[in-house]
């Protein structure tokens, strides 16, 4: 039919047709509705329901990564838990008991650095407050933001168990950590090491290399000269060696030379061919040593690039290793004690002649490669340089100044150069060296390697009381193939490192790159430090022999300690209740009680053993008797250095195997521009700006619809785009609850093979989604997911069986045929079909409009989100049939686009007014009558005609039938009812 209007002389057959009903409204009003509908879930317990539908199913466990209590709810945030509930939802839509219990992570910096700030502001200091007290208020604050974050969640439409979330600072989860930790002590798996680690001087702590992130920087670079004073190479004596450096401020902490032993090294003199005193601190006749390679850019450093200024003269070439035993002196060592030691050259693989001056001063208290390399040379560090950035008071140069992170400290006219210079060791110096630099992702602020005594894992010790994996050769057969036996065995040994990469090895990751980028950090990763200076987290619960320096480890002891910190938390560890811990057996004078806490990546690391494990949450209970691993870990890419690896190698460390058997990850949403989103470009989304104005089915529409596994963008435009998408999606449920008013059992088809072609393909194609949608579930793929739904409501729906059957479902009904033809009543039946799948498909998506729609056609049959992945009527499929079919859909294609210009020309009003006259020999038509393929075209007459070439339209001369408006040869003039309106309405 279409929508013109019968002359005033035809009967108005209006009242005859079926024309759909619904009260579901073409507008959503989502921000709206959406409230109503979750207070709804919340008032009758829709997760209570949900868990006592599947109990006793097969289990499916995502443990939930907690997001930190800081803040309010950002567009990571958003996309992480819409994904995760995407996850849950399917895996309960397949049947599966597929609980989901939210977590946060509640200790550690960022909330500390929060409350200090307020403290601040106040002009208070915080170390003049009780730790109990600072600590009850770094509690009070992470519970705000649990509480606030929780609704924010909640509005999103994220199902789970909200009553009952898991914090990490609630007491039992506190004692389970320190559990945890006392495990690694029980097991040697602990050790007390001043080494350098990441330290931020504004935050007075050391950091993990999680809490790093890299901007690029202009630092002061400078050359600086070391004379020789004793070597092998006579020729050496008296010489300088160059250094360069882009710390100036370690230079106070000098302690040694290293150079490369397979490098060459050119000995210079200079030769000044101008007046005293423009030659800075090069010295007419001095000597000075460079690797051969960076002799030019040596020299560009130094501006002397003109012969007519200096000329150089190459005195001799020597070989890495003849600098053995060579002993050279700091540029300050007039000052004496410390600076008059002599600095040994010590050979190091490390060094290399790709920038500075091919030989590198080593500061062992600032140096990975520095500490090692003095470590096995004797040299010690010696702790100058302060938490706060400052060297010590007593140091003899520089003594209380600083912060070393301060550009102006470093810069050519700051203390460090201005003193060396005057001292004739600096060369060189400007302010112009670009480079990527580390930096506190909290505080934003510069951070430096610092030498100070801290907790560690180790990584490469062997792990006693793990079961060394048999032969991988072994593996092989025993486990079905899933392990190559061309790989190195990486569990040989059971380090925890070899460990690690063997959980690695057998766990699923999505995309498959994730195992790559995780197995690369954990395969060069140094040992895991566990301690920081700070108060807000759970404390590193050890007592130290202070005569030998070994820490307790006592079964009874580590009891009562748990169970204190399980009572009254954190604050249970202190030094009143030292005694009561230690018990009879041991005196606390004797020991040191250890007051640094965790770093909060072994806290979040943990969660694995209090959710999984504790009980607390009877539906994460395996009650197959399968291990505690989760099925699947959900978070950001950033999280292979983060809570990714930490609950490896906490579950590793503890019972040798990952906590998880498969991890997913995505990426980060950028701006409409592919830009990163920052607050100083002003180019934020706010997620609960968002649901405010468009919904939160539309946000979960837009996130499962981008690629997540790659860095995506959201915008203005492309919301627009997701929002015309959902009024698509939202209009094929309309027109659905519209034609199936009234449907009922007696009007069902049940035999699929009597059913009309038409029907039959598209129940085809409905089992082909459907096949589809599961895999994309199994694989995680939801934007596939997503767009094949869509696809397949606009497409195969909306734009071609709707518009097809449009005619039939209107006028396919009468006085004569009450429960309407046998092809509407098939229409009808497969419509149901649709129905039934397309809710649930589209339930995990659009959780609110999907109840919105069921609720319309079944409002007292409980929630949507109680239903199970549909089952489809089961018939032949005819592959010759589909594939007719198809072409017909094709060939359907060119005859719309064929009388689209007699359209604009207004020949035609309509496609019903166009008759079609192609060729018979097509094998598509040869099968089909003439009025099927009217219908399928929505067309007048066709014409096949014998060796016609190509599609002609002509403008119809049959008459238009009053009822249907179709055009028929049958109908003798327009207004007179075609052969089925006039038998649907008037009884033989």
């Amino acid at each position: 039919m279409t929508d013109s209007t019968p002359t005033a002389e035809q009967r108005d057959y209006r009242d005859t047709v079926f024309l759909p009903k619904t009260d579901f409204p073409m507008k959503a009003g989502l921000p709206q509705k959406e409230p109503l509908i979750l207070a709804k879930w919340l008032e009758g317990n829709l997760e209570g329901q949900i868990r006592e539908n599947r109990k006793g199913r097969d289990q499916f466990i995502l443990h939930d990564g907690p997001p930190y209590a800081n803040g309010d709810m950002h567009i990571g945030h958003a996309l992480n838990h819409i994904l995760k509930d995407m996850v849950v939802r399917t895996q309960t839509l397949k049947g599966k008991d597929a609980p989901y219990v939210p977590g946060w992570d509640c200790h550690g910096l960022p909330i500390e650095w929060k409350v200090e700030e307020q403290y601040r502001k106040k002009k208070l200091n915080k170390d003049e407050v009780p730790v109990e007290e600072f600590r009850a208020e770094c509690r009070a604050y992470a519970q705000h933001w649990v509480d606030t974050q929780r609704e924010q969640l909640k509005r999103l439409g994220i199902g789970g168990d909200w009553d009952h979330p898991y914090l990490t600072m609630d007491y039992e989860a506190e004692a389970t950590i320190v559990r945890e930790l006392l495990k690694f002590a029980a097991n040697d798996m602990l050790y007390r090491g001043a080494k350098p680690v990441m330290w931020s001087p504004v935050e007075k702590t050391a950091l993990a290399e999680a809490e790093i992130e890299y901007e690029d920087i202009v630092s002061t670079q400078i050359d600086v000269a070391f004379e020789i004073v004793e070597s092998p190479v006579p020729e050496l004596v008296g010489a300088h060696a160059v250094i360069w450096t882009t710390t100036p401020w370690t230079i106070p902490v000098n302690q040694a030379l290293a150079y490369g032993p397979e490098v060459e090294y050119t000995l210079l003199q200079v030769v000044v061919n101008y007046e005293e005193g423009a030659t800075g601190n090069l010295a007419e006749g001095g000597k000075y040593l460079v690797a051969s390679a960076l002799l030019d850019s040596f020299k560009n450093r130094l501006q002397l690039q003109s012969p007519d200024l200096f000329d150089w003269i190459e005195l001799k070439t020597i070989k890495g290793s003849d600098l053995a035993g060579t002993i050279a002196r700091h540029p300050m060592h007039a000052l004496g004690g410390f600076f008059a030691r002599p600095r040994p050259f010590l050979p190091g693989d490390f060094v290399t002649t790709d920038s500075g001056t091919g030989l590198v001063h080593m500061s062992p208290d600032h140096g990975e490669d520095d500490f090692d390399l003095c470590k096995a040379n004797g040299i010690d560090p010696v702790f100058a340089v302060e938490g706060d950035g400052k060297y010590r008071e007593d140091w003899g140069w520089l003594g209380g100044q600083g912060s070393v992170i301060n550009p102006k400290f470093n810069a050519p006219d700051g203390p460090i150069c201005t003193d060396l210079r005057e001292a004739g060791g600096l060369l060189a110096a400007s302010a112009d060296y670009k480079h990527s630099y580390p930096h506190s992702w909290r505080s934003k602020a510069k951070v430096i390697y610092r030498c100070t005594p801290q907790w560690f894992v180790p990584m490469d010790k062997v792990m006693t009381h793990i079961e060394p994996k048999a032969p991988r050769e072994q593996r092989w057969e025993s486990e079905g193939g899933a392990i190559n036996p061309a790989e190195e065995d990486l569990c040989a040994a059971p380090t925890l490192r070899q460990a690690a990469m063997h959980a690695i090895d057998r766990t699923r990751f999505v995309p498959e790159k994730g195992r790559n980028r995780i197995g690369s950090m954990v395969k060069d990763r140094p040992d895991w430090v566990l301690s920081r200076q700070r108060a807000w987290g759970v404390p590193i619960t050890l007592f130290v022999d202070r005569k030998t320096g070994q820490y307790l480890n006592d079964p009874l002891v580590n009891d009562r300690i748990v169970n204190a910190v399980k009572e009254g938390g954190v604050d249970a560890w202190n030094d009143a209740r030292a005694q009561e811990y230690l018990g009879d057996s041991y005196n606390a004078a004797d020991y040191e009680r250890i007051t640094d806490i965790l770093d909060v990546w072994f806290d979040s690391g943990c969660t694995h053993a209090f959710v999984l494990e504790s009980g607390k949450w009877p539906a994460l209970v395996r009650h197959d008797g399968g291990t505690h691993s989760a099925d699947l870990y959900l978070e950001g890419s950033d999280q292979h250095r983060g809570w990714f690896q930490s609950s490896l190698l906490e579950s590793c460390g503890t019972r040798g195997q990952a906590p998880y058997k498969a991890v997913l990850t995505h990426g980060f949403t950028m701006d409409s521009k592919g830009l990163k989103m920052s607050k100083s470009l002003g180019n934020t989304i706010s997620p609960i700006d968002l649901m405010r104005d468009y919904g939160a089915d539309i946000l979960r529409l837009w996130a499962l619809s981008v690629d997540f596994t790659e860095d995506h963008r959201i915008g203005k435009e492309i919301l627009a785009g997701v929002a015309d998408q959902y009024r698509k999606l939202r209009n094929t449920f309309r027109y659905l609850l519209g034609a199936l008013e009234g449907f009922s059992d007696e009007e069902r088809v049940t035999d699929v093979s009597a059913m009309p072609e038409l029907e039959r393909y598209m129940l085809s194609l409905l089992a082909d989604l459907d096949a589809k949608l599961a895999q994309a579930v199994d694989d995680f793929d939801f934007n596939s997911y997503t767009r094949l739904l869509a696809d397949f409501c606009n497409e195969d729906l909306s734009a071609f069986y709707f518009d097809i059957r449009k005619d039939s479902l209107y006028c396919d009904i009468g006085p004569a045929a009450p429960l309407g033809t046998d092809k509407r009543r098939a229409y009808r039946t497969v419509l149901d079909t649709l129905f039934h799948a397309l809710i649930r498909y589209a339930a995990p998506v659009l959780v609110f409009t999907s109840e919105e729609v069921w609720g319309t056609r079944y409002p007292d049959e409980g929630s949507v989100h109680l239903l199970e992945w549909p089952e489809l009527p089961a018939f032949e499929r005819d592959k010759a049939m589909v594939i007719r079919n198809t072409e017909l859909r094709a060939l359907r294609g060119q005859v719309t686009e064929a009388i689209e210009p007699l359209r604009r020309d207004k020949q035609v009003r309509s496609s019903l007014e166009a008759e079609i006259t192609m060729s018979d020999l097509d094998v598509i038509l040869r099968d089909l009558d003439r009025d099927h393929l009217a219908e399928t075209f929505i067309s007048g007459t066709v014409h096949l005609v014998p060796g016609h070439e190509g599609i002609t339209i002509t403008p119809t001369t049959d008459h238009k039938c009053g009822r249907c408006w179709r055009h028929l040869p049958e109908v003798t003039e327009d207004g007179n009812l075609c052969n089925r309106c006039e038998t649907v309405l008037n009884p033989a």
